[in-house]
């Protein structure tokens, strides 16, 4: 077990050095000029462009910049964003952080309260109407593109209804003196539609992993054993049944859990959620190198750590793996 660990973090950090340099060299070698948008309103001289240019080392051949990241990386340094005059990496990403973690915190936790719990009812009802009908319905849902759902749930709970805001995350004309219930309330209630749209669209594979390992572990030895001994149908479905049947949705908790960082951009662009989506998404139109990278790097490490954390649940789960 301690070799597979150790092999399975050096092949991980491995992973993520290849990712973040494949950024790296592809941002830059793309057309365009990170610092075109400074001169949009009032042309810079040249002499202003190449004070900029050394301030942040574009003036620099590429391999001499990448040695640059990769030291100030190690210093845990992530630069300074061009677009946000100068602002540390870092403190943006910290301050874009935990919106985008509340998001898909959220929507990870609908995802699997409902999306297990709807796995178990089709399994047990595996072939009926009412199981084809929530398939249906599933598979409807994993093909709705993110972006086009939050935009038909704006238009009938935020427009039509006026049930919930159209974007953002807080109310613009909230009184700074309001008490923490309110300002709770006001959140909780600009979290819903975001939250719900993120989670719908994900919830598809979640219900069809647990479906699947839901009907082969009805079938099993085991749970024909506990019905003859007369044990209620609910206790054997999730006394027996469903814990045999959690191992690959549990992996699958592990490759989703990278949605707590990364977020959605379009989610985020749709309904203007101030977190790491949108961050991004305005970095890549503005080229800002150093915030494009810092949240690459942040992206790639959550995915690189679902990965690790899917195989070990596997391992975990499953005693035949952990033989050597």
């Amino acid at each position: 077990m301690n070799t597979w660990l150790i092999r399975r973090t050096l092949g991980a950090a491995v992973t993520l050095l290849v990712a973040v340099t494949l950024v790296f060299f592809l941002m830059r070698l793309t057309p365009g000029d990170p610092l075109s948008r400074l001169g949009e309103e009032r042309p810079l001289p040249p002499e202003a462009v190449a004070a900029l240019k050394a301030r942040y080392g574009l003036d620099q051949p590429l391999p001499r910049q990448y040695a640059a990241f990769v030291g100030g990386l190690l210093r845990g340094d992530l630069g300074a964003s061009i677009e946000h005059n100068g602002r540390p990496v870092t403190a943006l990403l910290a301050e874009r952080l935990p919106p985008t973690l509340l998001l898909g915190g959220t929507a990870l936790l609908l995802n699997f309260s409902f999306g297990i719990w709807l796995g178990v009812w089709q399994a047990a009802r595996h072939g009926s109407r009412a199981d084809r009908a929530a398939t249906l319905v599933t598979l409807v849902a994993y093909a709705m593109p993110s972006f086009w759902l939050g935009i038909v749930l704006i238009w009938a709970f935020a427009t039509e209804l006026r049930w919930f805001p159209v974007g953002f995350m807080r109310t613009p004309w909230l009184s700074a003196d309001a008490g923490w219930w309110a300002r709770l309330t006001d959140l909780g209630w600009h979290l819903v539609l975001p939250a719900l749209t993120l989670s719908v669209s994900t919830m598809a594979a979640t219900v069809r992993f647990q479906r699947a390992a839901m009907i082969e572990a009805l079938g099993s030895d085991a749970v024909r054993t506990a019905r003859s001994k007369g044990l209620p149908e609910r206790r054997v479905r999730w006394g027996h049944a469903w814990r045999n049947a959690l191992g690959p949705v549990l992996a699958l908790f592990g490759l989703w859990l990278p949605l707590l960082v990364a977020g959605s951009v379009f989610v985020e662009q749709v309904f203007s959620w101030p977190g790491l989506g949108s961050l991004v998404a305005e970095a890549i139109g503005s080229r800002d190198y150093p915030v494009v990278m810092g949240a690459t790097l942040l992206v790639a490490t959550a995915v690189v750590a679902g990965n690790l954390l899917a195989d070990l649940l596997h391992r975990w789960l499953d005693p035949r793996l952990r033989a050597p």
